[in-house]
């Protein structure tokens, strides 16, 4: 369907999520798969249709789960939201080592070598240890919805993707293609050992030849 980005009303009621917990991953790439641009990141390829979706879908999460090495290449500023980072070291991205305490939650294990140092940055409640060698993102996600963030939303990057897909606990994947081919060996939105995981088409919108598709994950 096509409609109006401007609209911000008939937007909110197509990107609205269930009223029940609910992990979204949005993610953009170009027509031949690159989710990444000559710059190595994401804002080389995406585009003001792209920027509309994305806007509005932190506004309408409780809070942000993304990979620790996302955090750093994307250049994450403090943002509104909550913003959970995923990371087996527990290394502390510096561009949130001054957010207020709270703003920032770690979901690390417990052989991370920085564990300690994330306790010390963020504060022993902020800090989610949950397992060994692998973050058991199932056990985030419930973690997550105790502390009433019902609404998660996951901007990747490719491994996190990979791994909440492998999981089973995405339930929805926002997919942005924007009409550019770049080539090169960029990365996909996955990237790790291969899933193989049914999707189903929810809406799909287009404007200015730009593809903004839900799909939503079959569990």
């Amino acid at each position: 369907m096509r409609v109006l980005l401007g609209d911000t009303e008939e937007l909110s009621e197509l990107y609205a999520a269930p009223d029940q917990p609910w992990l979204r991953v949005n993610m953009v790439a170009t027509v031949d798969g690159a989710a990444t641009g000559d710059d190595g990141t994401s804002r080389s390829i995406n585009n003001g249709a792209d920027k509309v979706v994305f806007d509005l879908l932190r506004d309408l999460s409780d809070a942000i789960v993304v990979g620790a090495g996302t955090v750093r290449i994307e250049g994450y500023a403090v943002g509104r939201k909550p913003l959970v980072v995923v990371s087996r070291t527990g290394s502390v991205p510096p561009t949130q080592l001054q957010a207020e305490r709270g703003k920032v939650l770690m979901a690390t294990v417990s052989t991370a070598p920085y564990l300690e140092d994330a306790r010390q940055a963020l504060g022993n409640e902020n800090v989610l240890v949950l397992g060994s060698h692998r973050v058991d993102l199932a056990r985030l996600k419930d973690e997550l919805v105790l502390r009433g963030y019902r609404h998660l939303l996951s901007e990747g990057g490719p491994h996190l993707l990979r791994d909440l897909l492998d999981q089973g606990v995405a339930d929805e994947i926002d997919a942005t293609v924007v009409p550019r081919i770049v080539g090169g060996g960029h990365r996909r939105i996955t990237d790790g050992p291969p899933v193989d995981v049914p999707l189903r088409l929810h809406t799909l919108v287009e404007q200015d030849d730009t593809l903004l598709a839900r799909w939503f994950v079959q569990h």
